[in-house]
């Protein structure tokens, strides 16, 4: 793993996720399940228990394609540094409004936008010769 970018980044993004998931239901007592408003997190982030959710979904993706493989986990940073790049522009036209149901604020928005460029910079440039085990026997 310390010679992959990839398995590291998803590792620590992973558990750093898992971790902000746990955490999110203890500022989380009383909000809504989709509720616009949630609590804030480290007094800056708003969470509600769909977003707490998410990050536990999110962190747990990353975190066993970390541990399994560079292709898994590879693949899985792409796949959420996209989404968290289209959640990050998208959000910011959500808030203030009834589909806000992961209760997003401006801080969050940074902050995914951040981890996309993360995940999608290691997940897109790093280990391109990165080959699944069937391509690696026909060449």
């Amino acid at each position: 793993m310390r010679s992959s970018p990839n398995r590291l980044v998803a590792t620590i993004f992973g558990a750093v996720y898992l971790l902000v998931g746990a955490l999110g239901f203890a500022v989380t007592g009383g909000v809504g399940f989709i509720a616009t408003e949630g609590g804030l997190l480290l007094g800056i982030f708003e969470v509600n228990p769909l977003h707490n959710i998410a990050h536990l979904l999110i962190g747990a993706a990353l975190l066993i394609a970390g541990l399994s493989s560079v292709v898994a986990a590879k693949s899985v940073n792409v796949v959420v540094g996209g989404a968290y790049l289209l959640l990050g522009i998208v959000g910011f036209f959500l808030v203030g409004t009834s589909l806000n149901v992961l209760a997003l604020n401006t801080f969050d928005h940074f902050l995914h936008l951040a981890s996309a460029l993360v995940l999608l910079g290691v997940g897109l440039a790093a280990e391109r010769g990165a080959r699944t085990a069937a391509t690696a026997r026909t060449v």
